[in-house]
Order: C-alpha cells, then sequence, then structure tokens
C-alpha cells in the first residue's frame, strides 16, 4: 500500500510539471514553424529577386566555390538537444582574374546567401521534427499518467483500503462475538 501511495504521489507531482513541458513544446513548435514559413518566403524571394541574373550562373564553374566547413551548436530546449547553424566556411577558387568576369565576387555573395538561406531552412526542419517527437512522447506520458495509472493507482489503494476495513470490522466483530460468549459461559457458570 505504501509502494502503490508512493508511486502515486510521484505521478501527481510530476503531471503538473508534463504539462506545462507539453504546452511550452507546443508554442515553441509553432514558433519554429512561423519561422521557418518566413524563411522559406525570404529563400524565394532572394530567388525571385535574381530574376534573368539566373542565366550567369551558368557559366559559373562549379570549382570555383564549395563549401569548406559547416559548423553547428546545439540548444536545450524543455530538455531537448536541438541544433542550430553557426557558421559556414566556403572556399573560393580565385583563378586569374583576367578570365573571371566582373560579376562574380556578386555571384558568390549570392550564392552564399542561398546556400546559408536553405541550410538554415533544413535545420529549422530538424528542429521541428526534433520538438515535434519529444511533444507527441510527452503527450503520450501525460495521457499515460492521467488517463492510466493514477486512476489504477487510486482505485487499488481504494481497493486496499476498503479490504483493511472490511479485515478490521470483522475483527472487532469476532472479538463481540468471543466477549458474548464469554459473557454467557460466565453467566451459565
Amino acid at each position: 500500500m505504501q509502494a502503490l501511495q508512493k508511486d502515486l504521489k510521484i505521478r501527481l507531482l510530476a503531471l503538473p510539471t508534463l504539462k506545462s513541458k507539453e504546452a511550452y513544446l507546443r508554442i515553441t513548435i509553432k514558433k519554429e514553424k512561423r519561422r521557418l514559413k518566413g524563411m522559406i518566403s525570404a529563400l524565394e524571394a532572394q530567388r525571385a529577386a535574381l530574376g534573368e541574373s539566373v542565366r550567369l550562373f551558368g557559366e559559373f564553374s562549379s570549382e570555383t566555390l564549395s563549401v569548406r566547413d559547416v559548423e553547428f551548436g546545439s540548444n536545450n530546449i524543455a530538455g531537448i538537444t536541438i541544433p542550430f547553424l553557426g557558421s559556414i566556411d566556403f572556399s573560393e577558387s580565385t583563378s586569374l582574374a583576367v578570365s573571371d568576369p566582373a560579376w562574380m565576387p556578386w555571384g558568390w555573395d549570392t550564392l552564399k546567401g542561398l546556400v546559408r538561406s536553405q541550410t538554415e531552412i533544413d535545420i529549422v526542419q530538424q528542429r521541428i521534427a526534433l520538438l515535434e517527437h519529444a511533444r507527441k512522447k510527452t503527450t503520450q506520458k501525460v495521457n499515460l499518467y492521467e488517463k492510466v495509472q493514477i486512476p489504477e493507482y487510486s482505485e487499488a489503494l481504494l481497493k486496499i483500503k476498503r479490504y483493511l476495513e472490511d479485515v478490521e470490522n470483522l475483527g472487532k466483530a469476532a472479538q463481540k462475538i468471543t466477549k458474548e460468549r464469554q459473557a454467557r459461559l460466565a453467566e451459565s457458570a
């Protein structure tokens, strides 16, 4: 009975914390989704701003600009480690300045911006997936505690209390019967 009471108490104390964690995760997911929409809109705006300049990138050699290193960090949100994008290191191949078109530095900057935007979108999508998974697990735990375990523990404790009360009542009744018999025996003797 004490073990059941202890388990019930633990679940009753943990339930509000789990509910607030779930609510915080829901809010964070909404913020991240809004942020993702904004980033996708910004990327589309960057691409639209290129307009006819996109044709210039046909002359752009893929060897002139490459990603050298991508640094990631991590944040802890409600006990979940989620990534964020640090910095992206690019490697620019400087060939002969005479053979490069005049728009090459502009092209590098434009491509760096597009690569960074797309990478940030990918990271935010990962963040959302991790947060949604954590929210789902937290919701399952809240439902388990709230709808299954707490009622079962409460019912089990109630049954045990009733059983103990019945045993106590039977004991008292047996004592009364024994006293009455002893009193009758004493009167008859």
